[in-house]
């Protein structure tokens, strides 16, 4: 049965009182009215491996890598479909009027040949480098300058172009809000193909070794690629058809396992739902005519969704692919680039949709309308139309909120998750920044300390009543055999009062406590816990780490 909130039931009572007699009746409940949250922890249950991979991050420089200490560092995005590694540009596509444009070695996010490897190792992390698929590639004029895939000298007026910049570059539409069509792919971009790429990791291994002697070690094949007709229409106004991409992936694999075998492959490095179960052509003829009769699903796939389909034919064609990848970001506004989606509603949406990735009853209330459980999903996929046990990856999420208390709280929520649930590799995608509450959330789990404290690497069983209000994960510390705990409040404006009972770990001692609240990481004083019980009091909108020392009982 659903109740109201504590605090929402006093409104109500205190609104009702003053109808009645013009005094409040109360005052909203407190974490001393409220019943404590009953958090179990067993030392000895669910006990499996957490990957180290599960901590990685998107463009991090040699800085935020180090301070972080990220294990993996992606660089993908859109510009890395259309990157030339023999001149070191890049093209924006959509995101910036379909420029080619040299790449700024300075820019962090514009890192996606040899600097990145560098920058990515100084910090002892391991790079993905991303091959592009697309056929087409940036081409620069004589003196590097950036050239225009829809030049307004060339194709006409365009309703918005760059005035920022490289004036002459429109935005691919006609007066009227018609996309300009029959464009010239020479204007901007050259082509491309799989023995280019292959000498790309060629090259890359004559700098820094192969996979196996320290060099690269991963390599995504594309980003996004079933949304082309969108992003790089200019070169690709045609979505792709799901044979292109079985067959693409297939080719490019082989080229880069050509010149170093123990390279590992991500595939199929895909956007989001639509993307997981309808192929870029069925998804654009599905703008015009709907699902029903998807092209591609009745001809190409027999009846398979998009994916399932890759993988059975990359199964008949040996082992093409190593890491099974894809990406998500949750759909109701959670993750937006500006402060129009800060609202509360926003970030309990933020902190419930983490569920997304794991939770087979919960029903995802956006346009997805469906159960996702992300994990247990990818997990089926691979055992079922692939091999078994192949490992699962999802090198682009992001749940918004990067300033805000709300943001840090789901992201704590998220890397709990991946560890629990077994995910072997992870990246987040997006710009982080020391001053970020989201960036100390991702510190608490990887060196709270500022000397290499970290959440335990052997998951353990931790329950709670109710993760949308209070969540909590476990993990044991080999080290020094530290029973890790981390307790997350997303209730806006309530504390909570923890009431932690401890199976299987020694019954009494001190527990470290650092907590992440009001933006702030910091060391609160230490608790003490007795007879195989810690409570605590927890700030709204915070994170804690408790740290246990003692070696399981």
């Amino acid at each position: 049965m659903l109740r109201p909130e504590p605090h929402r039931l006093c409104a109500l009572l205190s609104a009702a009182a003053l109808l009645l007699s013009g005094a409040a009746a109360c005052t909203e409940a407190n974490s001393d009215d409220a019943s404590p949250v009953a958090i179990s922890v067993d030392a000895a249950a669910a006990r499996h491996p957490i990957s180290p991979l599960i901590y990685g991050i998107n463009f991090g420089s040699t800085t935020t890598l180090r301070d972080l200490r990220v294990p993996l560092n992606r660089s993908g995005g859109n510009s890395a479909s259309a990157y030339n590694w023999r001149i070191d540009a890049r093209n924006a596509g959509k995101d910036w009027y379909y420029e080619s444009l040299a790449v700024d070695p300075l820019d962090i996010n514009d890192q996606f040949g040899d600097r990145f490897v560098i920058l990515t190792q100084a910090a002892g992390a391991t790079p993905i480098v991303t091959i592009p698929m697309l056929g087409r590639v940036a081409k620069l004029g004589p003196e590097r300058q950036t050239l225009a895939s829809f030049s307004i000298v060339k194709y006409g007026p365009q309703p918005n172009h760059d005035v920022d910049g490289h004036a002459d570059a429109g935005n691919g539409m006609a007066q009227g809000g018609a996309p300009i069509t029959g464009n010239d792919s020479d204007d901007a971009t050259v082509p491309d193909d799989p023995q280019n790429e292959g000498a790309r990791v060629a090259s890359l291994v004559r700098r820094f070794g192969g996979a196996d002697a320290g060099g690269v070690r991963y390599y995504a094949l594309d980003n996004e690629p079933s949304l082309w007709q969108l992003i790089h229409r200019d070169v690709h106004p045609d979505g792709a058809h799901a044979q292109e991409m079985a067959d693409k992936v297939l080719a490019y694999s082989r080229a880069v396992k050509a010149v170093d075998p123990q390279a590992q492959i991500l595939a199929p490095e895909e956007w989001g739902w639509q993307g997981y179960f309808y192929s870029g052509f069925d998804q654009q003829y599905a703008n015009a005519h709907g699902f029903d009769h998807a092209p591609d699903r009745q001809n190409e796939t027999g009846g398979l969704p998009y994916v399932p389909w890759l993988l059975t034919q990359w199964k008949k064609a040996g082992h093409p692919v190593d890491v099974f990848s894809l990406h998500f970001y949750p759909q109701g506004g959670e993750y937006a680039e500006n402060g129009a989606a800060n609202t509360p509603a926003i970030a309990l949406a933020r902190n419930r949709s983490t569920r997304d990735l794991w939770d087979p009853h919960y029903k995802d209330p956006t346009w997805i309308n469906s159960v996702v459980a992300l994990i247990p999903l990818m997990r089926h996929w691979v055992n079922t139309y692939y091999y078994p046990g192949t490992p699962i990856a999802i090198t682009e999420y992001n749940w918004g909120g990067e300033t805000l208390m709300s943001g840090a709280t789901a992201q704590a929520d998220v890397l709990g998750i991946f560890g629990r649930e077994g995910l072997d590799m992870a990246t987040r995608w997006g710009t982080l920044d020391p001053s970020m509450p989201v960036y100390k959330a991702i510190k608490l789990y990887r060196n709270y300390d500022g000397n290499g404290g970290a959440f335990g690497a052997t998951s353990v069983e931790a329950t709670v009543p109710d993760p949308d209000t209070v969540s909590a994960f476990a993990a044991l510390r080999e080290s020094d055999h530290a029973l890790t705990l981390v307790v997350i409040n997303k209730q806006l404006d309530r504390q909570a009062r923890a009431a932690v009972s401890l199976a299987h770990f020694a019954g009494s001692g001190a527990a470290e406590r650092w907590q992440l609240a009001d933006g702030v990481l910091s060391r609160a004083d230490d608790v003490r816990y007795a007879d195989g019980t810690l409570s605590a009091v927890l700030p709204p909108q915070s994170v804690t780490l408790f740290v246990l020392r003692g070696a399981p009982a």
